[in-house]
């Protein structure tokens, strides 16, 4: 099984409605659909995080049970459910604008979380808002370091400057979780951000020198890199009909998760002694899960039949 931490919102993305702009109500977060993910690939998957007792938050809850998320370590709170607003942007990218202070996401607590993980769990993967926003980024932080070797620590910070727009202090948060870390995956745009100037190669390096046995950069249309200590593999994008590209890089970590889970590679132990042929293997599957989603509206990740 496969645990999965962090936030769960509302996303709002954009629709035609005649001749006016309209937003769609989807259930999201990077962490929120990484766990459909991989639940959708037909990987047991259990989510561990905190939502809303609003009825947004019982939207969130139903999608996941609908999907077949485990339930087991999701907590409720009494603090409404964060929203966040599509915006597309000219390129064809998207950016966000959020809505959403001491929501339910930001406050989970030590109490809400499992004293210990059955040995089944074999990984943990950590994402994007919940690292820096409210009490929970702590609790989070704790979990990670409790557990850190003796499972799969997956981390992808999702860089969300809309929210945290302090460049310094997101590049220490990030940093200082790295040597918990087995693997990592950023995007280019991350990188660009957190090191303006800097070749998301070079910074690849320097994460994966800092403890991970695994860092993975996704580069939009052109694929993805992944590097370990002894290779460097690249695998070039799979060319769509881009619909949007909501929730592709969470498709394509759940997709990543999910491959090289069904390679036995999902372990502490093993990762490290992976090949470059796996690592091919596992970046390509990844990249067709992301292409999929791009030619869907909104955060829809396929089915591992589609793959």
């Amino acid at each position: 099984m496969i645990g999965v931490c962090g936030e769960a919102l509302i996303d709002f993305t954009p629709m035609k409605g005649g001749s006016e702009q309209a937003y769609a109500l989807r259930p999201g977060g990077s962490p929120y659909n990484v766990a459909i993910g991989l639940a959708r690939l037909g990987k047991p998957t259990a989510y561990i995080g905190k939502i809303s007792h609003d009825r947004f938050g019982d939207i969130l809850r139903e999608y996941l049970s609908q999907n077949g998320v485990d339930l087991r370590w999701l907590a409720r709170g009494s603090e409404p459910s964060a929203l966040a607003f599509v915006i597309p942007a000219p390129t064809g990218a998207h950016d966000f604008a959020f809505y959403g202070d001491n929501t339910a996401d930001q406050n989970l607590a030590d109490a809400d979380i499992p004293d210990a993980l059955p040995d089944d769990v074999t990984a943990l993967h950590f994402g994007s808002c919940s690292l820096v926003l409210g009490s929970g980024a702590r609790t989070y932080e704790r979990l990670m370091r409790r557990e850190s070797g003796a499972r799969v620590i997956s981390l992808d910070p999702n860089v969300r400057p809309a929210l945290f727009p302090d460049r310094a202090a997101y590049r220490q948060r990030i940093e200082g979780l790295l040597p918990l870390s087995t693997l990592v995956k950023a995007s280019a745009d991350d990188l660009a951000w957190l090191y303006p100037g800097e070749h998301a190669s070079e910074v690849a390096a320097r994460w994966l020198s800092a403890g991970p046995s695994l860092v993975v950069v996704t580069l939009g249309t052109d694929g993805a890199i992944g590097m370990t200590a002894d290779t460097t593999v690249a695998s070039p994008g799979v060319p769509v009909d881009v619909e949007d590209s909501v929730g592709a890089g969470d498709a394509f970590m759940a997709a990543l998760l999910a491959r090289l889970d069904d390679a036995a590679l999902l372990s502490p132990h093993s990762l490290p002694m992976m090949t470059e042929r796996a690592l091919s293997d596992a970046l390509a599957y990844a990249n067709r899960a992301a292409a999929l989603t791009c030619t869907r509206s909104g955060a829809d990740p396929p089915i591992r039949e589609q793959l």
